[in-house]
């Protein structure tokens, strides 16, 4: 079977020999999680083995469908420990390193999203992400003033295209340099998207209509916006670099909870974001999010209740609390030569319409 030869050998080891992340199986179950997805497989049919295959091959990038199996079927036990089906698939063909229990958040192109209690579950893996636990976050690469909250000097107003031209912004604190074209009006969108490469902004400001939106360098069927189809001037090789291991980027999801990104590529992401953050804290942190892994980057309710509604003069202005700073492979702050976002090669500011 295809299934078992390479690429498509379970990872359950580094190609290299050594552990993923610290963690091999052993032998003996190796063999069992095998001989468990063999007999998972032969129970798909051939239209639902080719599904896997092709999601499996392109490593998430090919849009394929739903692998729809009873939610009855369950799981199977592996060692001492029960695991569902979608789990199981996924410890398989994406994360040899995933726990018995552990959480995964289904991605809002599966059409088991949003369903409470289907009768058919999807098992695509790339379907599914991890979830990054805020519970025991990563290590503070960067702690920040809450000055960075603080009002702009701007007119009330929404974020707009930079066809419509407008008012030049400047983002506070002078922490990125940030021009933020706005005009008064507009509610069409959710949120505007810019990136930047440096002190620099590259192209337009992309306006988001659609739940969701991909946002890339190199994604094959991709729609969205394409970075790798931006005209940039920037000759650092630093910038090029970063720029080629953007791969598929991100997915941007407006959810009922929030707003959510998830790791498409095959390098971490750094984001920065008020609402990720103790409301108490007087630092923001900046928070590492491997590929893979899911993170809500926004949270409207909190977004909210720190806008301190009693204050007549801050609710007269646009509050920066509704941006997020997404930074590709390079992290900024104390622990490393960035201090500021500004200093990575190659990054996003997310602005959402808070009307």
């Amino acid at each position: 079977s295809r299934f078992w030869g390479a690429p498509l050998t379970p990872p359950l080891s580094h190609p290299s020999g050594g552990c993923q992340r610290g963690r091999c199986a052993p032998a003996h179950l190796a063999a069992e999680l095998k001989a468990l997805t063999h007999a998972v497989l032969k129970r798909l049919k051939e239209r639902q083995l080719e599904g896997l295959l092709r999601a499996v091959e392109s490593r998430g990038a090919a849009r394929t469908p739903c692998l729809l199996l009873p939610a009855k079927a369950a799981g199977a036990r592996l060692g001492a420990h029960w695991y569902p089906l979608p789990l199981l698939l996924c410890k398989v063909f994406r994360w040899p390193d995933l726990r018995p229990g552990a959480e995964l958040k289904r991605l809002c192109a599966c059409d088991s999203y949003g369903k409470a209690h289907p009768e058919l579950l999807c098992c695509n893996p790339h379907h599914l992400s991890r979830l990054c636990e805020l519970e025991s976050p990563p290590p503070p690469y960067s702690r920040y003033p809450m000055d960075f909250l603080k009002p702009t000097d701007c007119p009330d107003s929404v974020p707009s295209s930079t066809e419509t031209g407008g008012t030049n912004c400047l983002a506070p604190g002078g922490l990125s340099d940030s021009q933020v074209l706005q005009e008064p009006g507009d509610r069409s969108h959710w949120c505007v998207v810019a990136y930047w490469e440096e002190k620099t902004r590259v192209g337009r400001l992309y306006s988001v209509q659609e739940p969701s939106l991909d946002i890339f360098y190199d994604l094959p069927q991709g729609n969205g916006f394409c970075l790798g189809q931006l005209n940039s001037d920037n000759k650092s090789q630093l910038v090029q670099k970063v720029r080629s291991k953007i791969g598929y980027g991100i997915q941007l999801t407006k959810e009922v909870d929030g707003v959510w990104v998830y790791n498409r590529s095959s390098y971490p992401i750094f984001i920065k974001s008020a609402t990720l953050d103790n409301p108490d804290s007087r630092t923001l942190l900046v928070h590492k999010v491997f590929p893979g892994f899911s993170i809500k980057a926004f949270d409207y309710e909190k977004a909210y209740s720190l806008q301190r509604p009693n204050d007549h003069e801050f609710m007269q202005q646009p509050w920066t609390g509704f941006t997020v700073q997404i930074s590709f492979v390079k992290g900024w702050g104390q622990c490393y030569t960035r201090q500021f976002i500004s200093s990575c090669p190659c990054w996003l500011e997310v602005i959402f319409n808070n009307r």
